[in-house]
């Protein structure tokens, strides 16, 4: 059975239980949790394009997931990174390298000034029907920082539907405070259980519908 809620604490705790009690390892937590997504998207339609906007962490590594399922899938798919490849570590390399042989465009917009990362933004989005936003997870904490602001700027610009993985970028996921910016998602796909700041009125604006999903482990009370 789900909890209610989780806060950011209890979802740290709840994959560490799983990694050492159960002897999951995060990569295949963050494949069930990037499979569940598109998932998800298939259930509400993908009529075009989709673009994942990811991030260096555990939250970007889901977003690879994301982009390789879609790609299995026979979906078009681009993938724009807000953090140099030399910056990711962990289950999120590991993930990335995996999609480096899948065939999906990528492209690292964090060498270039803002005006211009918006200009090869607006190339790599043209028709995308989803813009995925897999750049800050549960962990982070106050106003996103650059490039991050201006990624979340310009993903809140785009006319496609917007997807938050978790939660979505900006949002504290204990007090559901937004920062400056925050994506305004049309749907969040999240992991076990909602997060505890979903809870507070101002969150609904930036949630949309949300859609819980399971990444393999039972939760026990």
């Amino acid at each position: 059975m789900a909890p209610p809620s989780l806060t950011r604490d209890q979802a740290r705790a709840f994959d560490r239980d799983a990694i050492e009690r159960l002897c999951l390892p995060g990569l295949v937590l963050m494949e069930n949790a990037g499979r569940g997504c598109v998932d998800v998207m298939e259930r509400l339609g993908i009529d075009g394009p989709v673009l994942i906007v990811c991030g260096k962490g555990n939250n970007g590594g889901d977003g690879f997931v994301i982009a390789r399922h879609l790609k299995v899938r026979g979906h078009e798919c681009r993938v724009a990174l807000g953090a140099k490849p030399s910056e990711l570590a962990g289950d999120a390399l590991a993930m990335f390298g995996a999609l480096t042989h899948c065939g999906v465009p990528i492209l690292d917009v964090t060498g270039v000034n803002a005006g211009l990362a918006i200009q090869e933004l607006d190339a790599l989005s043209r028709d995308a029907a989803w813009i995925v936003d897999a750049l800050l997870g549960t962990g982070a904490t106050g106003s996103p920082r650059p490039p991050y602001d201006t990624l979340i700027d310009w993903i809140n610009s785009e006319n496609g539907k917007r997807f938050a993985v978790d939660l979505p970028s900006g949002m504290d996921c204990d007090t559901g405070s937004p920062g400056t910016p925050t994506v305004r998602a049309h749907h969040t796909c999240t992991f076990v259980a909602p997060k505890a700041g979903f809870a507070n009125p101002t969150a609904k604006a930036f949630l949309g519908e949300v859609h819980v999903v399971d990444i393999g482990v039972p939760f026990e009370r």
